[in-house]
């Protein structure tokens, strides 16, 4: 589920441009404004239900709107390969809508198919647009009312008087205000805004659904060269998870509100959102650039983006090894044991040696061991240069780092030194050639542990007696930073693939 941080609010008080600008928007959390434009002139005259319909085809009939028309109705995809746009006169899409309340009412279905509400004139213009003969494929959307950058873009500029900027977002600088019409059930396809969005319901309703921009990865974002890259890849009505099987978990990142006429939602800039719209339903929305955007520097931005990918790829580093303690460290109260006998260490620690004696063994095809550890055992025998091991970046797939991880760092440590006095060779044998990178990655971690619990004197002690084990100790220590940096690598590519798409080699 969604964490409590970012769980949607909801206002029965409208708040001051104070409140909102101090307390609301920052967090980039959703919230609802319950009866927020009920005092509009909009939201009485508009009413498809009380006249509306009428209203405006006489405020702006003759207007000229670009209307969506749908391959894959009642869904509309961004991406133009599934739509297109047309330009119609508003009286007729006024019409439409007229046409379809009619029928609505005689047949008491949303979309019917059986009866053509297009004029035949306008069908045999756009035959090669329409999938069928079905009405429900037309949608008035992000049509302008106003637009502070493309001013000739505006389309329905007449309808501004009949509505007002909310009293908190007075104080912004508005890019657009557009309206949203339906005549039948409508679908949006899941996407996000690069604006903050306060989407006002003036009649009808509206089911949202919404994700944090967290989800991506759940969402398959379109690549950012695409015409759509603010779109997920994942069909609404055909999800295929053997394409995309990490959506089987979006549901479990949603958060779902329902807005009724007179309501207003503010959908952060990133936050994807879905929107189902009842039939006849008349919105509209508000957007504005974000303080966090404006306030970006463009001589920054290559920096941004490093710093923004180094904290996804640390994110994704800590998951791939399933981050969660197996224990609890304490710091402790006296100084560590300097035995590095065997029978010194904790029977955790035994075991984990029994282990990786084992794993050492087994790589090498050496005889059989007995249960029991014996320094004269033929174990010092082994070659490491006969050792081979596989990139591994998974903490599941590695039983080397996975005894690594199961250990506290001081248990680690005193295994260690009793490798470094009893079986030096396999513990070559074993840091350079089974530790992969993922077992790197957990190995300096843990050397950072322990560095934290102990005192500079046993610290430099600990690592001249682990690195005089080795011939060339620069080289083990290469083979370590070359394994972290491999492991770092992979984490990057994920981060690549889930957040934009992207397939690095």
């Amino acid at each position: 589920m969604a964490e409590e941080s970012i769980q949607i609010t909801r206002f029965n008080a409208i708040p001051s441009p104070q409140q909102f600008t101090s307390l609301i928007e920052p967090k980039n959390v959703p919230a609802v404004f319950h009866g927020c434009i009920n005092h509009w002139k909009a939201f009485c005259k508009w009413n498809p239900s009380a006249g509306g319909l009428d209203y405006l085809e006489e405020l702006a009939g003759s207007s000229t709107v670009e209307v969506m028309l749908s391959k894959s109705a009642p869904v509309f995809y961004g991406d133009i390969r599934n739509h297109e746009r047309v330009q119609l006169p508003f009286a007729t899409f006024i019409g439409y809508c007229k046409d379809f309340s009619l029928q609505s009412k005689v047949e008491h279905t949303p979309c019917s198919s059986e009866k053509k509400l297009l004029p035949e004139s306008f069908e045999a213009e756009q035959d090669s647009l329409l999938v069928g003969d079905d009405p429900c494929q037309i949608y008035l959307a992000q049509v302008p009312i106003m637009n502070t950058e493309k001013e000739e873009r505006v389309q329905l500029g007449v309808l501004i008087e009949d509505i007002q900027t909310p009293l908190f977002l007075e104080t912004k600088t508005l890019a657009s205000i557009n309206l949203w019409m339906n005549s039948a059930q409508t679908r949006s396809s899941t996407h996000y805004d690069p604006h903050h969005n306060l989407l006002c319901v003036v009649s009808g309703s509206k089911q949202v659904d919404l994700w944090p921009p967290s989800s991506s990865p759940f969402l398959y974002p379109m690549h950012l060269y695409g015409e759509a890259s603010n779109h997920s890849a994942v069909p609404i009505d055909k999800l295929d998870l053997s394409v995309h099987p990490r959506a089987e978990h979006s549901k479990k990142y949603s958060q779902r509100v329902i807005l009724h006429a007179g309501d207003a939602l503010f959908i952060p800039e990133g936050w994807f959102h879905q929107v189902d719209s009842e039939s006849l339903t008349v919105a509209v929305n508000f957007w504005w650039q974000s303080e966090m955007m404006s306030g970006m520097l463009e001589h920054m931005d290559s920096y941004y983006l490093r710093r923004i990918l180094k904290r996804l790829t640390d994110k994704e580093m800590d998951q791939m090894l399933c981050k969660t303690s197996p224990y609890v460290i304490n710091k402790p109260s006296h100084e560590p044991s300097g035995g590095n006998m065997l029978h010194d260490l904790e029977p955790c620690s035994l075991k984990s040696l029994h282990e990786l004696v084992s794993l050492v063994h087994g790589h090498v095809n050496a005889a059989d061991l007995s249960n029991a550890v014996d320094p004269s055992s033929d174990i010092e025998k082994t070659d490491p240069k006969k050792i081979m091991t596989s990139e591994l970046y998974n903490l599941e797939d590695d039983p080397v780092a996975t005894i690594f991880w199961s250990l506290e760092p001081l248990n680690l440590q005193k295994m260690f030194l009793a490798m470094v006095h009893h079986f030096p060779r396999t513990l070559e044998a074993l840091v350079l050639h089974l530790v992969s990178p993922v077992g790197a990655e957990v190995l300096t971690r843990k050397f950072e542990e322990m560095d934290q619990l102990i005192n500079e004197e046993d610290r430099n002690k600990f690592y001249r007696e682990f690195y005089g084990v080795f011939d060339d100790q620069y080289a083990v220590m290469d083979i370590l930073l070359n394994g972290k940096e491999s492991f770092s690598r992979q984490a990057f590519k994920n981060v690549m693939d889930k957040f934009l798409g992207v397939k690095v080699q």
